[in-house]
């Protein structure tokens, strides 16, 4: 059995968002366990609320719409229905945006300190995006 995948998804572009999220679907859907921590600019993406369109980096983002790639909010979506993902929202990025738990995103499970990603990352493979 492959050894869990931890990502960290800290850029809010949509290159990376978009990425992250190809990587952690198709990492869950294939049966390997996927934790996602979502912080500092991607957690906006990630609440009830409406957020701003996440912005392109470069060519690559724009092309993302213009060929109607799925989006990574229905990739993230597809991670936690299909496979054995789970995403969680960095509570100190959410005590600076004033986000309470409430405001997560259905698919988020809730808050999660660094130290306790960490700590648990350390028994599988970490990627940052």
């Amino acid at each position: 059995m492959a050894s869990p995948l931890f990502v960290v998804c800290q850029s809010g572009a949509r290159e990376s968002l978009q990425f992250a999220a190809m990587t952690a679907s198709i990492a869950a859907v294939s049966g390997r366990e996927v934790t996602v921590f979502l912080s500092m600019n991607a957690l906006q993406h990630f609440l009830r609320r409406p957020a701003p369109e996440a912005p392109a980096e470069g060519e690559m983002g724009e092309l993302l719409v213009s060929h109607h790639a799925p989006r990574f909010e229905e990739l993230f979506r597809q991670a936690v229905e299909l496979g054995e993902a789970r995403l969680y929202a960095c509570s100190m990025a959410m005590d600076v945006l004033g986000v309470k738990e409430a405001e997560l995103a259905g698919h988020v499970a809730g808050a999660l300190g660094l130290t306790k990603f960490l700590s648990d990352a350390e028994a599988g493979q970490l990627v940052v995006f």
